[in-house]
């Protein structure tokens, strides 16, 4: 467990450098709200191979117990980088984890050496509120039922298939919901602060994925510096599930 403010997070870090680089440069994993950790396993196993790779559970999630304190996503992954002697690394987020991923890299830009965004999401952008996504997940969230939760997170994020992988993240991903209650607190707006970013970028977006998302991911690139954006055929949102081979290529290219 690594502390944090007020609380711990389970975190998983191969302790070596590989054959990639020195013990306090990595690559860092940081998985959606829509998934746990786990959604990493197999660009976990292979990335192990060559770097040093972490990946944690964010507050609620996985194996991190609830939050009892107010927190937010950008001052846990710095806590998760000191307390593990990183000094540096290449950051993979996926959708909110992209997010996160993002504000280090305004936040404390030396410790960043590259970002691989996958489907990613900011706190700030301008999401459309009349979209029915918005409206059927406070509804179910407002009464409670898990079921609904579960059934909306399948619709929306796995449209590829809603396999037992797919299922399995979905399903973890509501019950942290209900755990995390009322303590995360936002990162500092990112939006409007994009083309500040100096360091390699890639956005990866599925063919398949949710509009909204589609258009937020896109948008993203288009607003950092010398940002490709790749498309993945076949994909929906939840791209480590996806395309794992994929990630691990984009990863070795940011990494080089």
């Amino acid at each position: 467990m690594v502390q944090v403010e007020g609380g711990q997070l389970w975190a998983q870090d191969t302790g070596t450098a590989g054959s990639a680089g020195d013990r306090g440069e990595g690559v860092v994993l940081l998985h959606p709200g829509w998934g746990d950790s786990r959604i990493w396993d197999q660009a976990f196993a292979r990335l192990a191979e060559d770097y040093r790779v972490v990946r944690y559970d964010t507050r609620g999630y996985g194996s991190s117990p609830a939050p009892a304190a107010p927190f937010t996503q950008l001052g846990d992954l710095s806590a998760v980088l000191d307390q593990l002697g990183i000094t540096r690394a290449v950051l993979a987020g996926h959708s909110g984890g992209g997010g996160t991923a993002i504000g280090m890299a305004l936040d404390q830009p030396e410790r960043v050496s590259a970002l691989v965004l996958l489907a990613p999401g900011v706190q700030d952008y301008p999401w459309p509120h009349d979209d029915p996504f918005w409206q059927q997940i406070e509804a179910a969230f407002t009464a409670g039922d898990a079921d609904a939760l579960t059934e909306l997170g399948l619709r929306t994020w796995a449209a590829a298939s809603a396999d037992a992988r797919a299922t399995a993240q979905i399903r973890a991903a509501v019950a942290a919901f209900f755990r995390q209650g009322e303590f995360e607190r936002p990162d500092p707006p990112a939006f409007s602060r994009l083309s500040e970013i100096r360091m390699p970028a890639v956005v990866a977006v599925g063919d398949l994925e949710y509009p909204m998302v589609d258009k937020c991911g896109r948008a993203i690139a288009d607003r950092i510096p010398d940002c490709q954006v790749i498309e993945v055929p076949g994909a929906d949102h939840l791209l480590p599930l996806r395309a794992p081979g994929l990630i691990v290529d984009m990863i070795n290219s940011a990494a080089a």
